[in-house]
């Protein structure tokens, strides 16, 4: 029994589920983070209710999941935000489902529950359409997606108060380096309501979101992939833009990911809220007086490989050797306890004896596009070749009729059932095209088609939460933008070819059959650049010829 919870907790497995289906006991599935503030709420309010937990603990079989660790479970029975209180038959159907329940609300949802069970039993569950086994809405590609999208991005972004939609205000950074290149002005006041209400200008890093429109309300847990992406963010919008206001959110934030989360090796998981605006609204020297947010400090693979793209990205345009220096050590760690760099399997996480699932299209899609940003920015090679490995992976594992599952079809509940998330997908093709063109492995690039073909059906249906799937239809259909620079990375030209501003083009140093100090951009007539300038005013020219 779990002491502050009073309820008698069983980990998602199958002795969980042999346990249900033995005893014909529905079950009450929590799934949780050590970051959430309104999960631990709900533990001091609700399940340390004796009578809620006896409750509980007689008509039900309560499984505990810490979504952070299961990532599968998380997505299939995510009831939109957490904590989620799902209600299962004992085949893992669902029965019914809430977010944060406090006593009164768990009363009546739990005698709802038994008198459906008592009624229907397991026929009263039901399978959500996304497990359906229904086929993807496959179609071709068109130019006509990347348009929807970016017509997506005015008909829903709030002029008023940046950032798209009229409800809770999440970054959206992937949206945001959609709008960099196609609506900058939707982009650039984004970025500045998220600097203002989200970034935490005392110890850097910045939180999950704001729940109400004008940025107010803010959840005040800070997740790494969360701060990856955004670091990322802020560190194109400098590039497009030279502006100080974009550098500086993203400098606090290295030195956040790199101080505060550091676990020694890499980089931990999450800080949960503390006192929330109570902890966040003091200067530091008010903050050395009390006790910090916990941190969990759990290192896992698919975060931690975003953080690498993100560090890398930001020193690519900067030079800053902090970055550069974690970045490293992260890849380093990872290879030595998560990326088997024979095979190519990634391991979610590992804690102590506990070790996270393997074959996640989460992290194989992280560790690819985290190891071809080492090689573009680093210049070794053998970047790609990890990630070759990692890439060739998933595709034999994880490709059904050209899209992508999110992992293995197989464990307890809903897990054996396919679930292909278009995100995650669309950041896998993502990575394939540049390993594509850093491998001239052309088979790479097909593949990616097949990926994003597989939702192309149903483009007009795709909105600004997926906006990467209009980046990387627009890369497919337009080509990329190539930049083969002859000689080792840290050249003038390197740095230049890193500096174009657009954050899609692939940079190949040390190119094969491209004579040192000379640059040239690929599938062009241009002439080899031989310093900075030059290459830039090849790079409006074909720019402005398309």
């Amino acid at each position: 029994m779990n002491e502050s919870t009073r309820v008698e907790w069983r980990s998602w497995g199958p002795d969980a589920f042999a346990e249900a289906e033995q005893t014909a006991t529905p079950i009450l599935l929590s799934l949780t983070a050590t970051w959430c503030g309104e999960c631990h709420e709900m533990d001091a309010r609700t399940y340390a209710e004796p009578a809620i937990a006896a409750n509980i603990n007689d008509s039900f079989v309560p499984i505990r999941v810490d979504v952070d660790r299961h990532p599968r479970v998380r997505e299939r029975y995510n009831m939109g935000g957490f904590p989620t209180t799902a209600f299962l038959t004992p085949q893992g159907r669902l029965l019914s489902g809430a977010t944060y329940l406090g006593p009164d609300g768990m009363r009546q949802v739990v005698d709802r529950i038994r008198d459906v069970w008592a009624e229907k039993g397991s026929s009263a569950g039901r399978v959500p359409r996304a497990l359906a086994d229904e086929p993807t809405p496959a179609g071709d590609l068109d130019s006509r997606i990347e348009e929807h999208i970016a017509g997506q991005l005015t008909e829903k972004f709030d002029p008023q108060h940046g950032g798209w939609g009229t409800d809770a205000k999440f970054p959206m950074p992937r949206t945001i380096e959609f709008a960099l290149k196609r609506e900058q002005g939707q982009a650039i006041q984004t970025l500045d309501a998220i600097a203002q209400h989200l970034h935490d200008s005392v110890d850097g890093g910045f939180f999950r979101f704001a729940t109400s429109r004008d940025w107010s309300d803010v959840r005040y847990e800070k997740v790494l992939d969360t701060n990856a992406a955004l670091l990322r963010a802020f560190a194109n919008a400098y590039l497009y833009t030279g502006d100080e206001a974009y550098r500086q959110p993203a400098a606090r934030t290295v030195d956040y990911l790199t101080d505060t989360l550091w676990t020694g090796i890499a980089i931990g998981g999450s800080q949960g809220p503390g006192q929330g605006a109570a902890y966040y609204t003091l200067s530091a020297d008010e903050r050395a007086d009390h006790e910090q947010p916990r941190t969990d400090l759990t290192v896992f693979a698919s975060s931690n490989a975003q953080a690498v793209d993100a560090l890398l990205t930001y020193a690519a345009y900067t030079d800053d050797e902090t970055a550069t220096t974690y970045a490293k050590r992260i890849i380093e760690a990872l290879e030595g306890e998560l990326v088997d760099t024979d095979s190519g399997v990634v391991t979610h996480y590992r804690a102590g004896d506990e070790t996270g699932e393997t074959h996640l299209l989460e992290d194989a899609a992280a560790v690819l596009n985290g190891w071809t940003r080492a090689h573009q920015v680093l210049g070794d090679s053998r970047y790609s070749e990890v990630a070759q490995r990692v890439a060739d992976e998933a595709i034999d594992t994880l490709q059904d009729d050209g899209a992508f599952r999110d992992g293995p079809a197989r464990g307890e509940g809903l897990c054996d059932r396919a679930l292909y998330p278009i995100d995650t997908g669309v950041e896998f093709a993502d990575g394939l095209l540049d390993l594509a063109v850093l491998t001239d492995e052309p088979r790479y690039r097909e593949v990616a088609t097949e990926a994003i073909e597989a939702f192309a059906g149903a483009w007009d249906r795709i909105g600004v939460q997926v906006a990467g799937y209009g980046s990387v239809a627009a890369r497919l259909i337009n080509g990329d933008l190539v930049v083969d620079v002859g000689g080792e990375a840290g050249s003038d030209l390197h740095r230049a070819a890193l500096r174009i501003a657009d954050h899609e083009t692939v940079v190949v140093p040390n190119a094969p059959g491209v004579d040192a100090g000379t640059a040239h951009l690929r599938d062009t007539d241009q002439p080899p650049a031989t310093d900075p300038e030059t290459l830039m005013s090849q790079v409006s020219a074909t720019v402005d010829d398309e």
